[in-house]
């Protein structure tokens, strides 16, 4: 009887887990959750992997480092909503508006009052997103958090990420009060914990690749209708309209509306179809390929912006493994870390070098699988209960597990030494020519 049991656990962990399940198209799954189009917008939505692979024999997992992003949040520039309000408003003053334009205005006033005085900043969502997210680092590896242990937790001086990093510590104190828990935000930390490169920028773009990206984009230009939809004078549009950036500045706005308090009873997505809303996530995806991920066209270099974050994790962890029961580092910034760091690491598909712009979906490089709103990256570390043996880790990208570019022990369980030693190696080789 146990044993059936025990087989009946190991079936439902394997089917439950994101490496079991067949692979769904962007397509497939934006029929089934359409708020995955919105890319970075998309709110965080949990794990997909419920059940976690049991750690090896003997073995008990004792610290975590981790980096995050902020939840979810307002979008941030003040064009974000005055762009679509302002072109949408002007033609209304004109009669140019049909009475679906008028009423998609309607609703874009309701978001842009709603997000007054407070662009950019965490919503109740986002600040939910990290307790949750906390409360099951608790949950899934108690051992490292454990009696009066330290946990230390750094966040940038953006204040939506401070509030994320509180929350999530105000959730792990309601739970072990004994926590003795360490908090800072200071631009001290900032050369690693969002380090902005201006000189790997400058390796963005070259003319070769922004003919191949401005190509693609014109393939994927599809708003035509969606301007139809609007207004009700095309020789207005044509002249006093740009269509392609009201199109983006509204399929932006319809994105994040999951985001807010509003998400329970507006929506900009019916403005779309199933294919407008493809094109424009398929333009989004690529861009993020380019600007943050290992594109071959220049250079993969990218990904090298988390040089400084990544040699942190190495060394801290080098600081606290030797220690009988060290906690957890905790670190909360932005998903131009978190996605950059995720394909340093070359974490599942991440770390993928596609030339063809096309085939990023069916190569499986998906941004909104990578840096979601709340997105994260946890090393679990674990240590012989014998006291001798390798320190094994094991990577969660958004609390799922995840492959790593080298020999496993077992599983997802990769010597700490392994990990160590090519990163190391593969930061040592980094080199910007000028």
């Amino acid at each position: 009887m146990k044993k059936n049991i025990f087989i009946a656990l190991l079936l439902s962990s394997f089917l439950l887990s994101p490496s079991s399940m067949k692979a769904q198209s962007p397509r497939e799954e934006f029929k089934q959750n359409i708020f995955k189009s919105g890319s970075n917008y998309y709110a965080y939505p949990g794990p997909e992997q419920q059940r976690l692979t049991p750690a090896p024999k003997g073995y008990t997992p004792y610290y975590i480092s981790h980096y995050g992003r902020h939840g979810s949040r307002y979008l941030i520039g003040k064009s974000d909503y005055d762009r679509a309000w302002s072109v949408l408003l002007r033609a209304d003053s004109l009669g140019k508006l049909t009475d679906y334009g008028k009423d998609v205005l309607r609703r874009v006033i309701l978001l842009r009052n709603e997000a007054d005085q407070r662009r950019g900043e965490l919503t109740l969502l986002g600040a939910e997103q990290h307790r949750d997210i906390a409360r099951r680092m608790y949950e899934r590896f108690p051992e490292v958090f454990k009696g009066a242990t330290d946990i230390d937790a750094k966040s940038t001086v953006v204040i939506r990420c401070i509030l994320s990093m509180e929350n999530a510590l105000q959730e792990l104190k309601s739970i072990n009060p004994k926590l003795r828990i360490r908090h800072d935000a200071s631009e001290h930390d900032m050369w690693y914990m969002n380090h902005d490169d201006k000189r790997l920028k400058d390796h963005i773009w070259n003319p070769e690749l922004r003919k191949v990206y401005n190509d693609f984009k014109a393939r994927h230009a599809n708003y035509d209708r969606v301007m139809q939809t609007l207004f009700n004078d095309t020789a207005y549009v044509r002249h006093e309209v740009n269509a392609e950036n009201l199109n983006y500045h509204l399929f932006k706005l319809a994105s994040n509306i999951q985001s807010s308090e509003l998400r329970h009873s507006v929506t900009l997505y019916d403005l779309f179809t199933a294919d407008e809303i493809y094109d424009n996530w398929m333009i989004e995806n690529a861009g993020w390929y380019i600007g943050y991920g290992p594109c071959p066209m220049n250079g993969a270099l990218q990904p090298f912006s988390q040089r400084n974050l990544l040699g942190k994790i190495i060394e801290e962890a080098d600081q606290n493994i030797g220690k009988s029961h060290p906690g957890a580092t905790l670190r909360y910034g932005h998903e131009v870390c978190v996605m950059p760091l995720a394909c340093l690491l070359e974490l599942d598909n991440c770390g993928k070098q596609i030339y063809d712009l096309e085939k990023l979906p069916e190569e499986g490089w998906l941004n909104y699988k990578i840096f979601p709103m709340g997105c994260n990256i946890q090393l679990i570390f674990y240590k012989p209960k014998k006291r001798t043996g390798d320190i094994l880790v094991k990577v969660l990208l958004n609390e799922n597990e995840a492959t790593l570019p080298l020999k496993a022990v077992t599983g997802p369980y990769y010597k700490w030494t392994d990990f160590r030693d090519y990163f190391l190696r593969k930061l040592a080789n980094f080199k910007l020519a000028d």
